[in-house]
């Protein structure tokens, strides 16, 4: 292993782009009474300014609202945040629903919530940021960093951030699993969960197929502390959050908190439900609904296991600013931003969704999504269009095992994008 130098200061149930990637009769937890800004809003929040903002709601927000609303009483979603911003209608934001089913308290524009796997996406811009500053290279060997990492030898730093490792992913273990359900508030380390995955074979030779592994993104957070000497929380508050004025987000030590305010996250499945149970259709999804009953507040479980694979919490206005920002390559020079948008398919149809260096290509939007206990998210930017869609939810699946910020989304490309 060689000795690395200091790198010099310079001025993310969570799943993979899952359910979103796979698509290019229930009782409501939304009610009229408890949408609030239904109407939605033109330039509003902190990163207003970053776009033009239209004098009045865009005609499609009425038809829309009620679209998200009729899409989140069939889903049991509790609560969303959404937003989209065009050159032609500026900034439409809307919060629909409550932030807490204990108190009925409407969801609010500014609410924080866990974005799970786009927090992969601010990791990859780090490493990529190592890279130029010469710290690797993209085509080296992992175990040149990790040498207790399996087949390493014929893994590269390019291969992690592309899902294309081959390594096994550590939230597929069951035993893990079945923890996260009888001991939700186990404090997890790295090496834990890496143990965890290493126990288990590799499941394809490198750099031979995609298969998404939360594994890859912890050893590209461990990589980061491992040459910069500083800890991975400081590194994205350096070189993501401050230059991009990102002021509510953070990857937190004590994952058992969230930052005021936040809305509380819900949980339908267990984990190893989720696990095992595929997306239900027709009269399965109708009978998981019936016995659903109500969801399970997880916001103050320990989602320590996530750390660089899924810890970081942001809110709308943040994730706006994000989502051009990671599709143009705005903290990248342009060289490593082509290397970044290089993609390989994530399915046999080769004009399907693909994945690029920690970065979705869904349809004509560039983002990624995120799920993690309680909570689903998406955000992506259409360069073409120049267009940003967001979407929070404080949901992670619906008893149908699907997920409901996938399914927002799909609504408002369907709504608005599609010809």
């Amino acid at each position: 292993m060689r000795v690395r130098r200091l790198s010099p200061r310079s001025p993310g149930r969570m799943r993979s782009v899952g359910a979103l990637l796979a698509l290019c009769t229930a009782a409501a937890l939304v009610t009229p009474a408890a949408v609030a800004d239904a109407a939605g809003t033109t330039g509003a929040g902190r990163h207003a300014g970053r776009a033009p903002a239209a004098s009045a709601a865009p005609p499609f927000a009425a038809g829309l609202t009620a679209d998200l609303t009729a899409e989140m009483q069939r889903l049991r979603v509790p609560g969303a945040i959404v937003a989209v911003r065009t050159p032609q209608w500026g900034t439409w934001t809307t919060a629909l629903g409550t932030s807490d089913l204990a108190t009925g308290a409407p969801m609010a524009l500014d609410n924080h919530m866990r974005i799970g796997s786009i927090t992969k996406t601010m990791v990859g811009t780090v490493i990529l940021q190592l890279v130029h500053d010469k710290l690797l290279t993209l085509d080296e060997a992992v175990s040149e960093l990790r040498p207790e990492v399996p087949n390493g030898n014929h893994i590269t730093i390019r291969e992690l951030l592309q899902m294309t490792s081959g390594l096994f992913n550590y939230t597929e273990d069951r035993a893990f699993n079945e923890t996260l359900d009888s001991a939700p508030q186990t404090q997890w380390t790295p090496q834990q969960v890496l143990d965890i995955a290493f126990r288990h074979e590799p499941c394809f030779p490198p750099g031979t197929k995609y298969q998404y592994s939360n594994t890859n993104t912890i050893l590209l957070g461990l990589i980061i502390e491992q040459l910069t000497q500083h800890s991975l929380e400081q590194e994205l508050q350096e070189r993501i959050f401050d230059p991009l004025h990102l002021a509510h987000s953070s990857l937190p030590q004590d994952t058992t908190r969230m930052p005021v305010p936040y809305a509380h996250g819900y949980q339908f499945l267990t984990n190893i439900q989720s696990l095992d149970q595929p997306v239900l259709t027709g009269d399965a999804a109708a009978l998981a609904d019936w016995k659903a009953g109500n969801p399970r507040d997880v916001t103050r479980v320990n989602t320590s296991w996530a750390w660089a694979a899924g810890g970081v919490v942001s809110d709308l206005d943040d994730m706006l600013a994000w989502a051009p920002a990671l599709a143009t390559g705005t903290l990248l020079p342009p060289e490593l931003q082509r290397e970044r948008l290089t993609f390989v398919p994530t399915t046999d149809n080769p004009d399907g969704p693909a994945y690029g260096l920690a970065i979705a290509r869904i349809g004509g939007f560039l983002g990624h999504t995120g799920t993690l206990s309680g909570y689903q998210s998406f955000e992506g930017y259409d360069p073409v269009r120049q267009a940003t869609v967001v979407v929070l939810v404080n949901l992670n699946q619906s008893p149908d095992a699907s997920t409901p910020a996938d399914r927002l989304t799909m609504r408002i490309v369907a709504d608005l994008f599609q010809p």
